[in-house]
C-alpha cells in the first residue's frame, strides 16, 4: 500500500469519477479536480458560495455543485473549461440535485417537495414532475438508465410514477398499498422495484415495471419495521434489515425468506472465523537519575500517538459482543442493521447492527451462514465492498485503515505528520485505490496487485 499525503477538504464531498481519471473535492467555494495516478491539480472552479453537493456526469465530462444556500446548481465542464452554466431555482429553494443517467440532463427538487425540475444541457428545455413525496429515497434509475421510478403522494395516498429517461414521458402510474412510504429502489436488472414502508410498519412490496404487484412481505406487525435494505448483483436476492437485530434474505422466485440471520451477543468461535482488533499501546519508562519519589520523570518508549493494532483470530470459546443499549428517551434508537451490501462476486454479504458498533458480521450468501465476525476497538464509521472483487475496507475514526478479504484481515496506520483520523472511505471505480477522509483532509491509498 502507497499513500499519498493528505489534502485539505470541507465536509468529505470529495469523489472519483465514473471512468477513475479525476478526483474532486471542496474546499468551501472551491472546486478542485485532480488527475488521480498524479494527484496534480488539473482544474481550478470558484463557485459562487460554499458547496454542499457535488456529482459526476455518467461520461465524466461534467460535475455539478449544489449550493442549497442560494438555490443554485453550477455545472462545469473538463473538455471545455470556459464552458459554465448556472440553475437558479429563485423562490422555490433547492434541497437535492442529481444527474440522469444520460449525463445530459439534471434533476433538482425544490424545498417542501414542490416539483421536480429537469433541466436539459442539450436543448435547454425544462420539464416539471409534480407531487414528488418526501421519503428517504423518493426516486431511483434503473440500472441501464431508462426509467426513473418516482414516489409521489396525492390525496394523502402514495403512488408510483415510471418515467421513460429518453423523453421523460409518463410510462406508467399506479398506487401503492403503503400507509407512508419511505423508499423505493430497482433491481440491478431493472425487472422488479422494490418499494418499502416508513418505519412504524414493517411490509416490503415487488412491483414489475408495469405496475403489478409481484409479492408482498411482512415479517412483524406492531413493532418498528425496516431500516436498510439491499439488492444482490445478480438480483436474485434482496436482503432486509430490520430495527429487530435481523436481516431476511428474500429469493426473487417465490419472495419467501431463504435464511434469517440474527445478530447475538455470544457467538462460539468454532462456528464462524473470529478476527478480534488488539491494540498495544506504547509504555511509560522510568528514567534514571535522582528526584523525588513523586516526581519521578518518565518517558514514552515509543510516539505517544501511535497505537499499534492487530487481529488475533479466536479459534476457541466464545466471544461476548459489546451491546449499547438504546436510550428509548429519544429518537432514531441506535439498535437494528443501518448498513448492509453484497460483496460484487455474490459471495458475500456484510451487515452492522447498530446497538453492536464495534461488529461487522460477513454472511457466506452460498452457504447461507455467518462466515465472519471482525470485533474492532473503536465504533465503525464506514464499510464498503471493493467494486471488483471480495475486499472489504472498514474505518473506525481512528489513524488506521482495515481490510478484509477471504485470504485473512489486515490493519494498516495511516502514515502522516499529525494524527489522520479515517472517518470516512471510497472505492476507487478500478478497485485499485481507496480514498480517505478525516475531518478537513483526504489522501489517497494505492493499492498493489498482492494487496490483500
Amino acid at each position: 500500500m502507497n499513500f499519498s499525503e493528505p489534502f485539505k477538504q470541507s465536509s468529505h464531498i470529495c469523489k472519483f469519477s465514473p471512468n477513475g481519471k479525476y478526483l474532486a473535492n471542496t474546499l468551501q467555494y472551491r472546486l478542485i479536480v485532480r488527475d488521480v495516478q498524479s494527484l496534480q491539480i488539473l482544474q481550478l472552479y470558484t463557485c459562487l458560495d460554499a458547496v454542499q453537493h457535488i456529482e459526476w456526469s455518467s461520461d465524466s465530462a461534467f460535475i455539478l455543485c449544489g449550493m442549497f444556500k442560494r438555490g443554485i446548481v453550477q455545472v462545469w465542464s473538463l473538455e471545455q473549461p470556459e464552458w459554465t452554466c448556472k440553475i437558479d431555482e429563485g423562490s422555490a429553494g433547492l434541497i437535492a440535485v442529481r444527474w440522469s443517467p444520460d449525463g445530459r440532463h439534471i434533476l433538482t427538487t425544490a424545498e417542501f417537495h414542490l416539483r421536480i425540475t429537469v433541466w436539459s444541457l442539450v436543448t435547454k428545455s425544462v420539464s416539471y414532475i409534480k407531487y414528488p413525496k418526501e421519503a428517504k429515497q423518493p426516486l431511483h434509475f434503473s440500472r441501464d438508465g431508462k426509467y426513473l421510478a418516482l414516489a409521489e403522494r396525492r390525496d394523502c395516498k402514495d403512488f408510483i410514477s415510471v418515467f421513460a429517461c429518453n423523453t421523460w414521458q409518463l410510462v406508467k402510474h399506479f398506487e401503492t398499498d403503503t400507509r407512508d412510504m419511505a423508499g423505493l429502489e430497482w433491481s440491478p436488472d431493472g425487472r422488479v422495484l422494490c418499494v418499502w414502508d416508513s418505519l412504524l410498519e414493517y411490509k416490503v412490496l415487488l412491483y414489475s415495471v408495469d405496475g403489478r404487484c409481484l409479492a408482498t412481505f411482512k415479517a412483524y406487525d406492531y413493532a418498528l419495521g425496516i431500516k436498510s435494505i439491499a439488492w444482490s448483483p445478480t438480483s436474485q436476492f434482496l436482503a432486509i434489515g430490520s430495527f429487530d437485530q435481523k436481516v431476511r434474505v428474500l429469493n426473487h422466485v417465490t419472495w419467501k425468506t431463504v435464511v434469517e440471520h440474527a445478530h447475538p451477543p455470544n457467538l462460539d468461535s468454532g462456528s464462524v472465523v473470529l478476527y478480534k482488533e488488539v491494540e498495544k499501546r506504547p509504555q511509560l519508562v522510568r528514567e534514571g537519575g535522582r528526584g523525588v519519589s513523586n516526581q519521578t520523570n518518565w518517558r514514552p518508549d515509543a510516539s505517544m500517538f501511535s497505537v499499534q493494532s492487530k487481529y488475533e483470530v479466536l479459534t476457541e470459546g466464545s466471544i461476548q459482543i459489546p451491546v449499547v443499549k438504546p436510550d428509548p428517551d429519544k429518537a432514531n434508537p441506535k439498535v437494528g442493521i443501518s448498513q448492509l451490501s453484497f460483496s460484487p462476486d455474490n459471495r458475500y454479504m456484510a451487515s452492522k447492527n447498530d446497538n453492536m458498533p464495534n461488529a461487522l458480521w460477513i454472511w457466506d450468501v452460498q452457504k447461507l451462514c455467518q462466515s465472519v465476525l471482525l470485533l474492532q476497538v473503536n465504533a465503525i464509521k464506514c464499510m464498503q465492498w471493493d467494486p471488483i472483487r471480495a475486499r472489504l475496507a472498514v474505518c473506525t475514526g481512528n489513524n488506521k485503515l482495515y481490510m478484509w478479504s477471504p485470504a485473512g484481515c489486515v490493519s494498516v496506520e495511516v502514515p502522516a505528520e499529525a494524527s489522520f483520523q479515517v472517518n470516512w472511505l471510497q472505492w476507487h471505480p478500478d478497485g485499485n485505490a481507496i480514498l480517505l477522509m478525516s475531518k478537513d483532509q483526504m489522501c489517497v491509498c494505492f493499492l498493489s496487485e498482492d494487496s490483500p
